[in-house]
Formats: structure tokens, sequence, C-alpha cells
């Protein structure tokens, strides 16, 4: 009966090689671990580490050769050979080394390192903000597939119930016991039926895609939802004052805006420190190219900050300041109205999931027994049946939706929150 039941989840099981079975919880550890996207976003932490430890390095020296005579007369090499008294190639030659180092002052290396570990922490929390979506994207997948898998049932169990009348319909319009009129009307909502079913596959093809890409599943393999494990609290158990401070701490996309803002204040005193010039120190040697045969020096430069004192770029990261600012406020509006949102959802859903009792389900699947054999011993006309047989339908569905509700508002909430609301 399992296997019967996951080939119908499945489809025609001839194209499957593997069916898993896996609950909410287990789909999740599985896309921790697995998930392609959420992989690659990881690396963006481990750049922003190697940007910080690029950020500290001091820039490499100089070093600079030049004035190599390549060409001599005897005389010179006379002359230079009374000075330096060497056999090899280079004795006799003139040349030059200038050796140089940049400075950077003002703090700017500090500051630069600064900025490099707020552009890690925003990686980090563009990493969480991925990881919040993509959860939330997983743990509907689940839900959506769960109610899939549940209503084929109740579509799968009507088939075949039609299927059993019609075959005994056909015996006794066949030997003239029940009109042809009846015999069609089963048929068409059987046909109709068959329909829906058709059409429930199809959603539930898309549902096994986007799952196998979140779980990184190869294609051939087919995922049976077993069960969810999410415990939904009642609304009643929730203040709004407690959800919107849990999403002040929980939630990256705020965390990040902040970041951005702390960003631009670094960001701002860089560009100040770039006022400051840097320094770079020099020394050189000289082999016979001036008054001594050997000549040693040291220097210093320095860029005179008389027409550039980079205010286009001060003023341009005061305004950045200003604009984040204002970015993290908007965030932080959206923030508290989408919990507002998302709890009034949630407490719809969840109210009117429990508006259905357990008896009314329990009742309404006897009843369903019960019109099949009345029709079967025909104490009722085929009216009635069909019209209970589609009101079943209906509210089965209303059910199972119900149920749904409660989980994907439930989870849309955690989404608005941030986190796990326990």
């Amino acid at each position: 009966m399992m296997c019967a039941g996951m080939a119908l989840i499945c489809g025609f099981a001839a194209a499957q090689t593997d069916t898993i079975s896996l609950s909410t919880a287990q789909a999740e550890a599985l896309f921790i671990r697995h998930n392609l996207q959420l992989i690659a976003e990881n690396l963006n932490i481990g750049i922003a580490d190697a940007a910080i430890m690029q950020a500290k390095l001091w820039p490499n020296p100089t070093i600079t050769i030049q004035d190599f005579n390549l060409w001599t007369t005897d005389n010179m090499r006379d002359e230079m050979a009374e000075i330096f008294p060497s056999g090899s190639f280079s004795g006799n030659r003139q040349f030059a080394v200038e050796l140089e180092q940049l400075i950077v002052t003002g703090g700017k290396r500090r500051k630069l390192v600064e900025m490099e570990k707020i552009n890690r922490d925003i990686a980090e929390q563009y990493f969480e903000e991925l990881l919040r979506s993509l959860k939330v994207e997983l743990r509907n997948a689940c839900a959506e597939m769960l109610y899939l898998q549940e209503y084929r049932k109740v579509l799968e169990n009507q088939r075949s119930k039609l299927e059993m009348l019609i075959g005994n319909y056909r015996n006794q319009a066949a030997q003239g016991n029940v009109s042809l009129s009846e015999l069609m009307r089963l048929e068409a909502s059987l046909l109709e039926v068959r329909s829906e079913i058709n059409e429930l596959q199809r959603d539930m093809n898309q549902q096994q895609k986007d799952l196998k890409i979140l779980l990184n599943i190869s294609a051939p393999t087919c995922i049976v939802v077993t069960a969810t494990d999410l415990n939904p609290k009642s609304p009643d158990e929730l203040s709004y004052s407690r959800l919107i401070e849990l999403a002040s701490d929980s939630r990256p996309d705020l965390k990040e805006a902040m970041f951005q803002t702390a960003f631009s204040e670094k960001a701002l005193q860089y560009e100040k420190a770039q006022r400051t010039p840097d320094l770079t120190l020099g020394a050189s040697y000289d082999r016979a190219g001036g008054v001594t045969p050997n000549f040693f020096g040291f220097g210093v430069s320095v860029d005179l900050p008389l027409f550039d004192r980079n205010k286009g770029n001060i003023k341009a990261a005061q305004i950045g300041i200003r604009q984040n600012q204002m970015l993290a406020e908007q965030k932080q509006l959206e923030v508290y109205n989408e919990v507002i949102h998302a709890m009034q959802n949630y407490t719809l859903a969840y109210d009117f999931k429990h508006q259905i009792s357990d008896e009314f389900i329990v009742t309404l699947d006897e009843m369903q027994e019960s019109y099949t054999r009345n029709f079967i011993n025909k104490n009722i006309s085929i009216l009635e049946f069909l019209d209970f047989f589609e009101a079943y339908k209906e509210n089965k569905r209303t059910v199972l939706e119900a149920q749904k509700g409660v989980k994907v508002s439930f989870e849309e909430l955690q989404y608005a929150v941030g986190g796990e609301i326990n």
C-alpha cells in the first residue's frame, strides 16, 4: 500500500529511479548542507575575509635600476679600473639603484580595514537574508506538497468509487435495469475527477522541481513529504510588541541596513584621512655617475595639498550617511508593518482552521461511505449522490487548505520576524 501511494504521488513510477520520504525537518537539514545557492553565497564571507587581509598589508617597496651603461671605451674602462678594480662585467660600468617605500599616513590603512570588516558583516547578513528567504520557500513548498498529496488521495478515492459504480452500472444498463443517462452522468463525473487529478499532478510536478532545486537532488528522484514538524503557537500566546522586538533583533535585512549606515560613517572618516598626504621615502646609490664614485642618497617626497583637499569625496560621504540613515528608517518601518500584516493573516488562518472540528471531518468521511452504500442500494437518487459527491470533495479541499493555510501563514510570520518563534 505504501509503494502504491508513493507511485500515485510520483505519477508514472517507470520514469522514477528513486523515492525519498522526507519530513520538513529532514528536508531542511538536507537543504542546509546541499543547497548550491546557499553554499555560493557563503563563499562571499570568505571573500570578505580575504579583503580584510589585503587591507592590512603594507604597500610593496619599489626598486629601480637605471643608467646602466652597456657601452664603454678602452679609456673609460682604464679609468674605471683604477677606481673599481674588478674583473666582472659590471665592475667597471656606471649604474644607479633607487629604492622607494610609500608610507600611508592619517590612519588610512586602519580605516580601510575597519571598512572591510563592516563589509564582512554585511556579507554575513546577505547570507542570513538568503537563508531566511530560501528556508521559508522550502517550508512552504513542503506544506504545498503535503496538501497536494493529501488532496490527491481524496481524488483517487473518488475515482476508485466512480470506477466501481460505473462497472456495476454498465452491467445493469446492459440488462436494462438502469437508464443510460445515469451511466453517462457517472462517467461524466469520472472524467471530471480524472481531469482534476491530471491538473493536480502538474502542480505536484512543479513542486517536485522546486524541491529538487532547493535540496540539490537529481531529477530522476521523487520526493514524498511525510509530515510537517511544525506546531504553530496560538495567536493568543503572541504579542505584537514581542514580535516586533524579535524582528528588530533578528531581521538580517534590517541589520544590513544598519551596517550600511556604519559603513558610510567609516567611509567619511577614510575620505577625511585622504586629506593627509602620504609620504614616500627613498634611498639611492649612484655608481660613477656624479662627483663621487659611490654616491649614497636619501630623500622623502610628499604631495602638497594646495588644490585637492578631497572636498568632493568628503561631501559625497556625508550625503551617503544621511541617505543610508533614511534607508534604514524605511527598512525599519517596512519590518514593523510586515510583522503586523503577517500576524493578522496568521490569526485569520488559525481561527478559521480551528472552526473546523475533528468531529466534522470524521462525520464527512463516514457520510461519503454511507451515501455510496445508499446509492448502490438505490435508497437515494443519482442527483443526491453526485451532489454530495461534489460537496464532499469541496469540503475536503477546504479542510486541507485550512490546514495548509495555518502552516504557510505561520512560516510567513516567522519570515517577517526573522527567526524561529518558540
